[in-house]
């Protein structure tokens, strides 16, 4: 599968390495040590089987003009994962400019093999991932060690694409450097 991701400038990777950190050391399953040598915290904007060089040079020409992208994370949501897990992520509120990029995402991917139905506009809900699969005590403890968990503003500043065949992360688009 082949995704498209916004990244985070660094003081908000930052951020949110530090709340994986604190669940690790709370005993939360986090993410903070997952091994992949490009993991970093991200949005997924979509997922497909595969993109096409003109796919991908369309979404990495609407992605250097959309960047940078300020967004705000609020709230802690939990998705279903296997069997009896779940996942915790940060919200991210759908602000009008991030609902419109990724809708523009998937128009220029409208061809694209096998999409995954969760991240099509009208279903897709934009999140930060915070933890690996747990089993419920593992999300009601990573609710105690965050508590009532404040909202987080910064600027998506990049984004990248992965391939999971492959492992390999590749740079669609930048903030200009000033």
């Amino acid at each position: 599968m082949r995704t498209i991701e916004l990244t985070c400038d660094p003081a908000l990777d930052r951020a949110v390495r530090t709340v994986w950190r604190q669940l690790a050391d709370g005993g939360v399953d986090s993410l903070a040590d997952n091994p992949h040598p490009a993991h970093r915290p991200h949005l997924t904007l979509a997922v497909c089987a595969a993109i096409t060089p003109e796919q991908q040079a369309a979404v990495t020409e609407l992605l250097a003009g959309a960047l940078p992208l300020a967004v705000r994370f609020t709230g802690l949501l939990s998705f279903g994962a296997r069997s009896r897990r779940r996942v915790l992520a940060w919200g991210v509120v759908p602000a009008p400019e991030l609902v419109d990029l990724h809708r523009e995402v998937w128009r220029r991917l409208a061809d694209a093999p096998e999409p995954d139905p969760r991240h099509l506009p009208g279903r897709w809900m934009p999140h930060l991932g915070l933890t690996r699969r747990v089993e419920p005590a593992g999300l009601a403890l990573a609710h105690g060690v965050l508590g009532r968990h404040p909202d987080l503003t910064g600027v998506f500043d990049a984004a990248r694409t992965f391939d999971s065949a492959t492992q390999v992360t590749a740079a669609l688009a930048q903030q200009p450097s000033n």
